[in-house]
């Protein structure tokens, strides 16, 4: 069973979630994007090892399917965000690119979310919730 010192940083940690995430639709939605858009194009932008990323990449990382991922990157081409190109190496892969708008915007939002980040340094910082094992137990004990 959990202590109550680890319920109470469980729940602190899942309120600051649902807090930043309040926060991240109102930053994108002032942006100029859904907060979707926002993760789709910072996914792209952010990827460790090229500048684009295939629908598949972007469907695992929005934790989407790959179907709506796809609605989304069509979408997205509509605004101007996004252009597809079919992958020189492997012809059976779409790349998904940012086009110069998509660029700017996804700066745009992602400097907002830094800044509130930062604000929020200590919060996120992700506390051992075994440090507080519940009285009379052998973890604890141990300890």
């Amino acid at each position: 069973m959990l202590s109550r010192k680890q319920l109470v940083a469980l729940s602190e940690f899942r309120y600051q979630i649902a807090r930043f995430q309040r926060f991240s639709v109102a930053a994108s939605r002032a942006g100029g994007l859904t907060q979707t858009q926002y993760l789709m194009l910072l996914h792209i932008v952010g990827h460790p090892e090229r500048d684009w990323a295939t629908v598949g990449e972007l469907a695992h990382r929005l934790q989407a399917s790959p179907h709506g991922t796809a609605a989304l990157v069509n979408r997205c081409i509509a605004l101007r965000l996004v252009a597809k190109h079919r992958s020189a190496a492997d012809g059976r892969h779409v790349e998904v690119h940012l086009t110069d708008r998509g660029r700017r915007a996804v700066h745009r939002v992602a400097q907002r979310h830094r800044d509130e980040l930062q604000s929020l340094r200590q919060v996120f910082r992700v506390v051992d919730v075994n440090d507080a094992a519940p009285v009379g137990s052998r973890e604890g004990a141990r300890r």
